[in-house]
């Protein structure tokens, strides 16, 4: 982006006008780039981890129902229920 800022002077000098261009080196797009890669490796990093986290905790139910069954089983068998 191009700020341009024009400078009129009156007087006992002759009529001038001074015409400043300042021009942008293109620093803030490459932050920008830099910025959208971070938020997409984080994105990955958190959603595959979430994956893992869900697998884990899949696993942690399914032995706790196991040992609950199986608690059931024992119970059963000393109180001689049977079933």
């Amino acid at each position: 982006m191009a700020d341009e800022r024009v400078t009129e002077t009156y007087g006992t000098q002759p009529h001038s006008t001074t015409v400043i261009e300042r021009r942008s080196g293109g620093g803030g797009m490459a932050i920008a780039i830099v910025l959208l890669i971070a938020v997409l490796v984080g994105g990955f990093y958190l959603f595959s981890r979430g994956g893992a986290e869900n697998r884990r905790d899949a696993a942690v139910t399914s032995a706790a129902q196991s040992v609950g069954d199986t608690a059931k089983k024992a119970g059963n068998a000393i109180s001689g229920d049977g079933k």
